[in-house]
């Protein structure tokens, strides 16, 4: 009857087929009922739930019918309650529920009792009601012990048992109330029957999970919770007891009736204590009982009453620890056991759920009664507060972690539900708490039921079974080695319970000899049964049973190696017919290699793993059984003597490393405490990590004679790029052929080692015509070889023979060739592999064009070539995305299958990839340059998927031909399922591209996948390939800030162009700061430190970056002004990170760091680079004409050298004049005349800025210069330029000069290279100038003017000069007024320094 309950809500065919089976469950509890009415009841209940199930389906027809419709989801909801509520009565009339019913109304009845306004005045004395208060409680804690056992009895057991506690739960109250009578403070009285109140709901809340258990043993966590409610009621009548008074001998063992119900499920986990932590636990609690116990018989003697009540107490809460360390320990020995399955955490705690349920339901009662004061209306608030924030959070987990969508949103609806209602009640409670009148505690009330409804509602929900813990499944070996632990621990609580009431009447009545002798039989009980508690835990130590099983089996495989050895050494051993050689060496690799794996495993576990121990020792011992008989057979089928005996040894060495491995993990049993024990691990696990190497090596040597070797192909390319190298730079050589010998030498090792390896790959390749094609072009190359080095020595003895020159370079041309037909019959051997590095380098330029499309697509230059719209794109990219899902599924599977199936896989991908971005790009430029943004998020969705295709390929080709359990097996897993979410992603924003109102949403939601991909990178420990500066780091981190103010933004408005524009450059944001931080952090200089916090803090900004872009997400869906403020609080997180990351980088320079936007700084890098600047048009000048030696700039030189030489000089001067100028600016800021961070920023950066241009005119007219010269001397260009340009480096010079001497010592070093500097520059150009004016003047000399004879003609000609001169000097008035407007012009712009100085 209880299968149908579970599936009623699942599809409509599954529910009526439960409804069917409900039809004859209920026909079947009705014929064995004896009771006619409770016969009807059940046929009629069970009616009430068919026609209701009816309706329900109809509803939910309608409802898919019109899904928007919210009158029918109202209507649909309405009959879901209905039918639910007739469940619940068919199950109240099922036999034993009607009395467990009967029992909660009569508890209800009870508790009305306490609604009283006074409480009536006592009738009994002090004593008495103590005594009977103490006498009820006992009974009242005893029948919820019977009701608890009677759950898993039959139902007429629990009908008897619930009609017990009820009977005694009415003369607890009674006994509660007469107590309160004794009260004198009006507030003592109200925490009385507040306990009592609180009683009344624990026990409703025991016989409810009680009777959810009898109706369905089998539920999730049903033992649990009503393991819980009984351990509530405990916990409410104690501290009514504690309450009532301080002076309760004996009564906290009470506490004790409740142990038990700890070890009647040992195959659930009670608490998170280790073995190890169980066995101190029980060690320090044994010793505590143990002074309690002394301490109670002590003071029933003396009857010390108070002190009595206190040793109780202890040895109470000493129980309850022995107790909970001994069901985890049993549970861990179970669990050990390797035939048992360790379970697995649920998505919820129902206990935690159910808890706080309880605990909010006695808060809000407490909350609406009229009695309470306002402490404790307080202090009910607070307990609602903190349940309600632990629920919240709860759900918050839950939906993170699940993966079924309705779970996700019914977690996130119910913790919105619950976070409501509890805001408005907390706003009526300060209502109360300022006013505490009638209508204020009315509110309260009903703001109390919402919060209580909505609580009980996602109680139920979390206590689904499909969120439930999957229990151990403990194997019958293991249940027997839980038992001696359980045995002890059974025997000591009931001994204790023995123990504590007969003290109990000894402490009233000390003088009672026959009392005292039962006291102390109790005691030695206890005393032996902890005894042997502890003995059981520490035998029973989860993997020492293992480790001994396994030790024997290692020794006894051991023996078995001493006598083949034996055989061996008298040449005895029998050859194994029944096998090939090459099999039996491949099954000792590969049970060498599985050996080799479980290493760090069992000593991982040995150190403090005690759970996994007997698992891992258990594998490890299994392999060395096919090890012996694998190593025997392979040695009994070698010929030679030597090798075999090696065999033999290595084999016994590896087994006796492993035995010491074990009996190392054997006493280290899994106890992180055990310290002194981790180092004799290690050493085990180093030592027989080198027998494994061993042991390969010498199975790698053997194996090529048969061409066992795996692996070579990369070692021989290596070879054979070697012996290519060679013979190319032996043809470079020829023009040394002093360096021939030793390349010839190389040549030689070169190739011996590409023959050995050569011959091993050729043995391995398939099919055996590669491997022929190998062989021989291994062999042809070497004889090529042979030719290259006779000719090289020929050549050494006669370099000048021309004839061998050429023949030598003919040989190494031949070398070149045979070597490149090698590596294409290796390459054909490896097919697969070599497909995907080619499809990898065809993925990584794809990616490439991609970042151009890109770039494109952000200038709004992408547009389409023809009028077409994106829906002519989407149905072929969806058809292409989809073919590329399928050829993911054939790389992977590819993986595990031949060369030729990788290959063919490999290309697959690669020319679908190709087809897909061509799509993508098209359907990106029919959306139109107009909406540029949509274009990059879209060609951005496809570059994640090339991305994630270029991963899993690289991982493809790491795991072809690995075993299923290797490490690159589970990498190419975690790229496939990477690629998978990518294409998924790229159809969803292809989809969403067309819609307006989601695809900004969709692009948000591709970004911040694409981030905590970039993230999980980032997190890896592979190096990146380059490093970069901190400054480059600093200079990304602003991209951070920019994006950051862009998001907050985007949420504010609402707008998906924003959100839009937002996920773009977020994307390139985090990406660009998540690399160079990386590469900062790797730097070489960088410390470990500095290094550790760069990537701690870049992970963190990140974190808090998509913690932002979440919430954005978040308030586009529910845009409130509350998620909006919220907004701030995530950028601030994410600018706290930058901070943090900026003052990282800073870090990695040390002192050495420098603000690159400090003006200071700017000034000198210009200098520098002015200097550069000069230093290059030197080096111009020096191609311009070759000279043979020094000269100087003088008359001796003709024209055009001396103006090459004085424009040199002038270069060089001023090179020197900007690098003392450089040096004289970092004096300045080293005598803190210039601040590196400066106070006047205002003042610094002007005084920077006049350096910097001074600097930059000093490079710009040296230049000119240098062009001028190199015109002139070729004859384009007249002497006025040339000394024009020499005039304006003069002027340039001097200006810097001025800018320095600005605020610099004039009596310092530097500023007194600056000046001679200086003046060589001026040197330089006054000579230069000369040098041109004399040339032009000696050249105006030269000039001959003949004068017409004739008088007409000769005025004509006197005219013409003339009106040459005018214009010229017309010409030259204008050029004069230039000059004067542009220096006007420059004026402006110069510092004040400058200015003042210049004036």
């Amino acid at each position: 009857s209880c299968f149908p309950l579970q599936n009623v809500t699942h599809t409509p065919r599954e529910t009526a087929q439960a409804l069917k089976t409900l039809a004859q469950a209920a026909r079947g509890v009705a014929a064995s009922t004896t009771d006619p009415k409770g016969a009807a009841a059940m046929l009629d209940s069970a009616r009430d739930v068919m026609e209701g199930s009816a309706l329900l389906i109809h509803e939910a027809k309608q409802a898919l019918i019109s899904p928007g419709d919210a009158e029918s989801q109202q209507r649909l909801a309405q009959v879901a309650k209905a039918v639910s509520h007739s469940l619940n009565n068919c199950v109240n009339c099922l036999p034993g529920q009607k009395d467990v019913d009967m029992a909660l109304k009569s508890i209800g009845e009870a508790s009305k009792k306490l609604l009283i306004e006074t409480i009536p005045p006592a009738s009994k004395s002090f004593q008495e009601a103590q005594s009977e208060l103490n006498q009820t409680a006992a009974e009242l804690n005893q029948s919820a012990g019977e009701v608890v056992h009677a759950s898993r009895g039959s139902s007429s057991q629990l009908a008897v048992a619930s009609g017990k506690f009820s009977q005694d739960f009415d003369e607890f109250l009674d006994a509660g109330i007469e107590m309160a009578g004794h009260t004198q403070k009006k507030d003592d009285q109200v925490q009385v029957i507040g306990n009592l109140k609180n009683i009344s709901m624990a026990s409703s809340k025991l016989l409810l999970a009680a009777k959810s258990l009898s109706v369905d043993p089998a539920a999730a966590n049903a033992k649990n919770l009503l393991a819980a409610a009984a351990r509530a009621v405990t916990d409410s009548i104690n501290q009514l007891i504690t309450l009532c008074t301080q002076q309760a001998p004996g009564q906290k063992e009470c506490d004790n009736f409740q142990y038990k119900g700890m070890l009647d499920n040992p195959n659930e986990p009670v608490s998170d204590l280790s073995y190890f932590d169980c066995i101190e636990s029980v060690m320090e609690n044994s010793k505590v009982l143990g002074e309690s116990m002394a301490g109670i018989s002590q003071n029933c003697k003396t009857g010390d009453v108070s002190a009595f009540g206190d040793c109780v107490g202890s040895a109470s809460k000493a129980l309850c620890g022995l107790t909970e360390a001994a069901g985890q320990a049993s549970y861990l020995v179970g669990v050990s056991d390797p035939n048992s399955q360790a379970g697995h955490q649920g998505l919820v705690d129902p206990i935690q759920f159910a808890k706080a349920n309880q605990a909010i339901q006695m808060a809000c009662q407490n909350l609406v009664d009229p009695e309470s004061s306002p402490s404790q209306v307080l202090s009910a608030a607070t307990i609602v507060a903190k349940h309600t924030s632990a629920l919240c959070n709860a759900c918050r987990l839950a939906s993170s972690k699940t993966t079924n969508p309705v779970a996700k949103r019914h977690f996130v609806q119910s913790a919105k539900e619950v976070a409501n209602s509890t805001a408005n009640l907390v706003k009526t409670i300060k209502a109360l708490d300022g006013d505490f009148s009638e209508e204020n505690r009315n509110r309260c009330r009903v703001a109390t039921a919402p919060l209580i409804e909505a609580v009980e509602n996602l109680t139920t929900f979390a206590s689904n079974p499909e969120f439930a813990s999957v229990p151990a499944k403990i194997s019958t070996e293991g249940s027997a080695a839980q038992e001696p632990i359980l045995q002890s621990a059974r025997s000591m609580l009931d001994s204790s319970t023995h123990l504590l009431k007969t003290a109990r009447s000894l402490v009233i009545n000390p003088k009672d000899p026959p009392t005292w002798s039962v006291l102390a039989g109790h005691s030695r009980t206890v005393s032996d049964s902890i005894k042997s508690l502890i003995t059981a835990i520490r035998d029973k130590a989860p993997g020492q049973r293992e480790c001994d099983s396994s030790i024997d089996n290692i020794n006894k495989c051991i023996r078995d190696i001493e006598q083949a050895s034996l055989a061996a050494v008298s040449q005895n051993l029998p050859s194994r017919d029944d096998i090939s050689l090459e099999a039996l060496q491949e099954q000792l690799t590969s049970t060498v290699q599985e050996i080799g794996h479980l290493i760090d495993p069992v000593s991982t576990a040995a150190r403090g793993e005690a759970s996994q121990l007997g698992h891992k020792v258990t594998q490890l011992a299994g392999y060395f059984e096919p090890l012996i008989k694998a190593s025997v057979g392979v040695a009994s089928k070698l010929k030679d003597h030597q090798q075999q005996m090696t065999f033999l040894d290595q084999t016994k060495t590896m087994a006796e490393s492993a035995l010491q491995m074990l009996y190392a993990a054997k006493e280290g049993g899994g106890n992180p405490k055990a310290s002194h024990t981790h180092d004799a691990i290690a050493e085990a696990a180093q030592l027989m990590k080198e027998a494994v190497d061993d042991i390969m090596v010498t199975l790698n040597e053997a194996a090529s004679e048969v061409g066992m070797v795996g692996g070579m192909v990369e070692s021989i390319a290596d070879a054979m790029a070697k012996v290519s190298a060679a013979g190319y730079t032996m043809t470079k050589s020829v023009t040394c052929p002093d360096e021939l010998g030793a390349l010839a030498s190389q040549v030689t090792v070169d190739y011996s080692q590409l023959a050995v390896q050569g011959r091993l790959a050729a043995h391995t390749a398939e099919p055996e015509e590669i491997g022929f094609q190998i062989k021989t072009r291994v062999q042809d190359l070497g004889h090529g070889c042979i030719f290259l080095v006779q000719k090289a020595g020929a050549l050494q003895i006669t370099p000048s023979d021309g004839f061998t020159k050429r023949e030598l370079i003919d040989c190494a041309r031949a070398v070149t060739e045979k070597v490149s037909l090698v590596l294409s019959a290796l390459q054909a051997g490896n097919k697969g592999t070599q497909a995907c590095i080619t499809a990898a380098t065809a993925v990584s330029g794809i990616i490439a064009d991609l970042d151009t499309t890109i770039m494109f697509a952000s200038a709004g230059t992408l547009n389409a070539e023809n009028e077409e719209s994106f829906a002519d794109h989407r149905e072929n990219i969806l058809k292409t995305a989809k073919a590329l899902v399928e050829d993911t599924k054939m790389l992977v599977s590819g993986a595990a299958s031949g060369q030729e199936k990788l290959a063919q896989a490999a290309q697959s991908s690669a020319k679908t990839i190709t087809q897909l971005t061509d799509v993508v790009k098209l359907g990106a430029a029919s959306i139109g340059s107009d909406d540029p943004e949509t274009q990059v998020v879209l060609i951005n969705a496809v570059k994640d998927v090339a991305k994630a295709l270029g991963e899993l390929i690289s991982a493809t080709k790491c795991a072809a031909g690995k075993a299923a359990d290797d490490p690159s097996m589970y990498q190419l897993k975690s790229a496939a399922k990477v690629m998978v979410t990518n294409v998924t992603s790229l159809l969803k924003t292809v989809k969403a591209v067309e819609d307006e109102a989601t695809r900004g949403t969709r692009a948000l939601e591709a970004t911040i996948e694409c981030i905590k991909q970039e993230m999980s990178v980032f997190q890896s420990r592979d190096a990146p390939n380059k490093t970069t500066t901190p400054e480059e780091f600093i200079r990304m981190t602003k991209g951070i800030t920019m994006a950051t103010a862009k998001a907050v933004a985007a949420g504010n408005s609402g707008r998906q162009e924003d959100i839009i524009h937002t996920a773009n450059v977020s994307r390139k944001a985090m990406s660009d700061m998540l690399t160079t931080c990386k590469q900062a952090a790797y730097h070489p200089e960088v410390s470990e430190e500095v290094k550790n916090r760069a990537l701690m803090f870049g992970a963190e900004c990140t974190t808090a970056y998509i913690d932002l872009l979440e919430h954005v997400l978040l308030v586009l869906q529910k845009p409130t002004a509350e998620q909006k403020q919220h907004l701030a609080a995530c950028s601030k997180r994410v600018a706290g990170a930058v901070t943090e990351l900026i003052q990282t980088a800073e870090a990695m320079k040390g002192s050495e760091w420098v603000d690159p936007e400090d003006p200071t700084v700017i000034a000198e890098t210009e200098l520098l680079g002015a200097a550069a600047s000069i230093e290059a048009a030197a080096k111009k000048l020096e191609q311009l004409k070759p000279r043979a030696k020094p000269k100087q700039a003088d008359e001796t030189l003709n024209f055009e050298e001396q103006i090459l030489e004085a424009a040199k000089s002038i270069a060089a001067a001023t090179s020197a004049l900007v690098k003392s100028a450089s040096a004289a600016q970092r004096e300045l800021v080293a005598q803190g005349k210039v601040g590196s961070v400066p106070a006047n920023a205002v003042d610094d950066g002007q005084w920077s800025q006049g350096l910097i241009s001074a600097a930059r005119m000093v490079a710009a007219a040296t230049s000119n210069l240098c062009e001028a010269a190199n015109a002139s001397v070729q004859g384009h260009a007249s002497e006025e330029k040339l000394i024009s340009s020499a005039k304006q480096v003069a002027a340039s010079t001097a200006q810097l000069l001025v800018a320095c001497k600005v605020k610099a010592d004039q009596d310092s070093e530097a500023m007194r290279r600056l000046q001679i500097a200086g003046n060589a520059v001026k040197k330089a150009s006054d000579n230069l100038v000369r040098a041109a004016q004399k040339a032009a003047f000696e050249k105006s000399d030269e000039d001959n003017v003949v004068v017409k004879t004739k008088f007409v003609g000769g005025i004509a000609q006197i005219i013409a000069a003339q009106e040459e001169m005018l214009r010229k000097e017309r010409e030259l008035e204008e050029a004069r007024k230039k000059l004067a407007q542009i220096r006007q012009q420059q004026y402006k712009f110069l510092p004040s320094e400058l200015r003042e100085d210049s004036n």
